[in-house]
């Protein structure tokens, strides 16, 4: 259940923004039906879930860690203005020590929206940004 609230919290944020940008931009959801489309930028979006853990006696406690990445998909030969937007863009909509509530979890951002090493082929420049996150209930 915990995975899928923390999922929902950032794919919900990313997906309003996303749908403002102008033009907008599509993102594939991990797992779910896409169609990259054809000459313009996307987003790919995963949570890269870390083990779960408990810190007390009772085994009440549970804590999630890990990082939800986001991989911004642009034109090949355009240059990394792009993919730096986004980045930005990202930054700034999870901020460090957002908090997201959702289904009584509560979701911080942990660190800034990272850059990580592109890669690019014929077809596309792809940037994984990463967003480290942490979330913790107590059980009933």
């Amino acid at each position: 259940m915990s995975e899928q609230t923390i999922r929902a919290a950032f794919e919900s944020r990313l997906a309003s923004w996303a749908a403002g940008q102008v033009p907008p931009l599509q993102i594939a959801f991990e797992n779910a039906s896409f169609e990259p489309p054809a000459g313009e930028d996307y987003l790919r979006a995963y949570l890269l879930a870390s083990e779960t853990t408990s810190r007390d006696m009772a085994g009440k406690h549970r804590e999630w860690r890990g990082i939800f990445q986001v991989t911004a998909v642009t034109q090949p030969n355009t240059g990394p203005a792009r993919t730096g937007q986004i980045l930005a863009a990202l930054d700034a909509l999870f901020p460090v020590n957002l908090a997201m509530v959702r289904d009584g979890i509560r979701v911080r951002v942990q660190g800034p929206a990272s850059g990580l090493t592109p890669d690019s082929n014929a077809t596309t420049y792809e940037r994984p940004i990463s967003i480290p996150y942490q979330a913790q209930t107590y059980l009933p």
